[in-house]
C-alpha cells in the first residue's frame, strides 16, 4: 500500500500510475523503454523492501526513489519530474534546482569522479 502525503490515504501500489509520471518526464529523452523498465523494477523493488514489515510505504519515499533513479540516468528529466513531485511554487525554485545540478557538475568537472570526491545528490 502506499500512503499518500497530501491526505494520509492509503491505495495499492500502482506501477502504471508511476510509469506514466515517469514516461511524462522522460518524454523525448533519449532513454529506452528497456531502460524505463529497468529503473521501474528497481524502484517497485525497493519499495517492497521498505514496505515488508508493515506492507506500506510513502508516496514521499517513491517520489524520491524516482528523483535518484532519474538524476542517474538524464538530468532533464530529474528536473520535469521534480517541478511536478516537488510542486515548485514558483520559476525561483526551478531555477535555483537547474542551479544545484549545475554547481553538482561543475564540482565533479574540477574534483574528478572518483567516489571519495562525488558531491551527494541534491
Amino acid at each position: 500500500m502506499v500512503i499518500k502525503k497530501t491526505n494520509s490515504r492509503r491505495e495499492p501500489f500502482d506501477r502504471e500510475k508511476l510509469e506514466k509520471g515517469i514516461q511524462q518526464a522522460l518524454r523525448k529523452r533519449p532513454v529506452s523503454q528497456m531502460q524505463i523498465e529497468g529503473m521501474l523494477d528497481e524502484v517497485e523493488e525497493a519499495a517492497m523492501m521498505l514496505g515488508r514489515a508493515t506492507h506500506e510505504v510513502t508516496s514521499t519515499q517513491i517520489g524520491e526513489m524516482v528523483l535518484d533513479k532519474l538524476y542517474d540516468l538524464d538530468r532533464v528529466a530529474y528536473i520535469r519530474f521534480a517541478s511536478v513531485y516537488r510542486n515548485y511554487a514558483g520559476v525561483d525554485e526551478f531555477v535555483t534546482e537547474i542551479e544545484t545540478l549545475t554547481e553538482l557538475k561543475d564540482r565533479r568537472a574540477t574534483r574528478g569522479s572518483t567516489p571519495d570526491t562525488t558531491p551527494t545528490k541534491p
